[in-house]
């Protein structure tokens, strides 16, 4: 066992949106959804940091104004994953440390699910974590809904678009859900931005199979939670009346 390492977060939030442009920046009980994020990852005991990092200068003024530590980015990054990549760059993280990827469009976080993210690190070996949490087999079928497979010690064995495991017998009553939030060691971010694309990547859309399949594992912990995220104008009726109630 290790001592626990230092966490820095990094929201990566970008102005440019296929289905919300400027989705950062919409306000949500009078402030803008991406402080919502930065105000629940900060409340979470293990973060010893959180910086917003974009590539917009409305985002990054905004920020500025609201006392959000932020870094600029480039525009060019193709995945949230490399703009946090940069940004632990810049912000001059060391290897050692954990890097959390927290997603810009969820200002319902709740900060004990970083924690549970987080606490796999207690052990050396551990390099990269995420979440998932029970669904029905109904949800599941969707191809939204990214399935995970793990072995006994935590350790994913495979992710998918698909229903897995595969039920002949018609007897499971649930599958895991993956909820995209990540923790990396700085060298296993710094090794995830040297590595291409890889095919099981390719053919499902999901980038974590890059990892996997260059042998890095990634500890998965189940969470009671569940993510209640901004993908469209139409998800912030539900998202304001959550955080009413809390």
């Amino acid at each position: 066992m290790n001592t626990f390492p230092e966490c820095h977060g990094i929201i990566p939030a970008r102005y440019d949106s296929s289905r919300f442009p400027g989705k950062p920046l919409v306000e949500i009980m009078g402030k803008p959804m991406f402080w919502h994020v930065f105000d629940r990852a900060r409340q979470c005991p293990q973060m010893t940091s959180v910086t917003l990092a974009t590539d917009d200068d409305r985002i990054f003024k905004a920020a500025e104004l609201m006392d959000v530590p932020v870094v600029m980015t480039r525009s060019d990054h193709q995945s949230g994953t490399d703009r946090v990549l940069e940004a632990a760059r810049k912000l001059e993280i060391d290897s050692d440390a954990v890097v959390v990827n927290i997603q810009g469009d969820e200002p319902c976080l709740k900060p004990e699910m970083l924690t549970e993210l987080l606490l796999p690190f207690e052990m050396d070996k551990v390099q990269v974590a995420t979440l998932a949490t029970a669904i029905s087999p109904a949800e599941a079928k969707s191809p939204d809904r990214v399935k995970v497979i793990r072995a006994k010690n935590g350790r994913a064995l495979y992710f998918s678009r698909s229903m897995i495991p595969f039920d002949r017998d018609e007897k499971m009553h649930g599958f895991l859900l993956h909820i995209g939030l990540y923790a990396f060691r700085m060298e296993a971010l710094e090794r995830f931005g040297q590595l291409d694309p890889s095919p099981l990547e390719l053919r499902e859309k999901l980038e974590q199979l890059r990892l996997l399949e260059d042998g890095i594992d990634i500890y998965v912990t189940e969470t009671r939670y569940a993510c209640h995220g901004v993908d469209r104008p139409g998800d912030l009726e539900k998202v304001k009346n959550i955080l009413e109630n809390d």
